[in-house]
């Protein structure tokens, strides 16, 4: 017998498959809501047919909101974006999307709400993901009081886009003429990697606790690493030693705002072929802070997640594609 109904807004994408299998083993049914359900049809392999349905919605779009938390039990709102592109702003998305599933949320008397923001949220942010993210959880708070904020750091796993993109840079073939990754403000930002499915299990046990109810967590897994450590383990991980090349923000600052600029307005028109910007003025500006819990923050484990997956363990798993040979190759004596 399911325990109840959670609709999973931004169900299909990388957290949201860990957060759909979590919620189907916990004994959940979920309703993923997705702007698009013809290219979400993966995510019914959470569970047996009957535990996970699709339905369309667009967090922009109230009445589509509405729609989609009809009978729910729970609610978790993972939407999100790394850079904008066309019509996908950061205001649209991660605010403006938040506040229309908060005020559906007290329209249909759901006040379990799991909201997911991330480490350096803050309204007064410089950078504009940071800036809509802080504005998202206050307004989120102040109309569901007893919701759930989760603050994860940078989240790694097979599809992340973290770990993959730096092994596809350092395998691209200039990287083997010029063996170099840029540094921005000398690589010596710090993050806390965690594992997708420990992120799954926390929103899980949030919806089932009542003891997390109007509290904020902070995501990290169990250890911190500068940008140019995570260079030296993904270089020693796919056998390309690659060098850190330090870039100071005020070089990669303009970079980045020309890269962002151009890929939100040329992105509608390239009928979705180019990929995500190398770097954008906002992402620069986020590394000038570290991506870290606090100190005096709840964590994980104050959520009953004690046993965390390392990058060690995981990453290697999959990231083994990106290396200059096959999959069970003997690795090279430079490695």
């Amino acid at each position: 017998m399911p325990k109840g109904l959670v609709t999973l807004f931004g169900g299909s994408g990388f957290i949201g498959r860990y957060t759909a299998r979590s919620l189907v083993k916990a004994g959940y049914r979920v309703r993923v809501a997705v702007r698009r359900p013809h290219l979400a049809g993966d995510v019914r392999l959470a569970g047996a047919p009957g535990w996970v349905d699709i339905v369309q919605a667009n967090v922009r779009h109230r009445q589509s909101v509405d729609a989609a938390l009809e009978g729910a039990d729970a609610v978790v709102n993972l939407v999100g974006i790394l850079y904008e592109k066309g019509r996908q702003s950061f205001e649209g998305a991660q605010r403006d999307g938040a506040i229309n599933i908060a005020e559906a949320c007290a329209a249909a008397g759901v006040d379990n709400l799991v909201h997911i923001s991330a480490i350096g949220a803050d309204p007064e942010a410089k950078a504009d993901y940071a800036e809509t993210k802080g504005e998202a959880e206050a307004a989120v708070r102040e109309i569901v009081p007893n919701s759930t904020i989760l603050r994860p750091s940078i989240v790694f796993g097979p599809e992340d886009e973290f770990f993959n993109r730096f092994a596809a840079m350092s395998a691209h073939p200039l990287t083997n003429v010029l063996p170099v990754l840029p540094a921005i403000g000398g690589g010596e930002t710090r993050f806390q990697p965690v594992y997708a499915g420990d992120v799954a299990d926390a929103i899980v046990n949030a919806i089932d606790r009542e003891d997390a109810n109007g509290k904020t967590y902070e995501l990290g897994g169990p250890s911190v690493y500068t940008m140019k450590e995570l260079y030296a383990f993904i270089g020693e991980t796919i056998d390309r030693k690659r060098f850190a090349l330090p870039l100071p923000f005020f070089v990669a600052k303009p970079l980045g705002l020309a890269f962002g600029t151009a890929y939100r307005f040329i992105w509608p028109f390239s009928s979705g072929i180019l990929g995500a910007p190398p770097i954008t003025g906002d992402q620069v500006e986020m590394l000038k802070s570290d991506n870290v819990v606090s100190e005096d923050a709840l964590t994980l484990a104050d959520l009953g997640v004690t046993t965390l997956e390392t990058i060690e363990a995981m990453v290697p798993s999959y990231l083994y594609r990106f290396r200059p040979y096959g999959q069970y190759h003997q690795k090279s004596e430079s490695a």
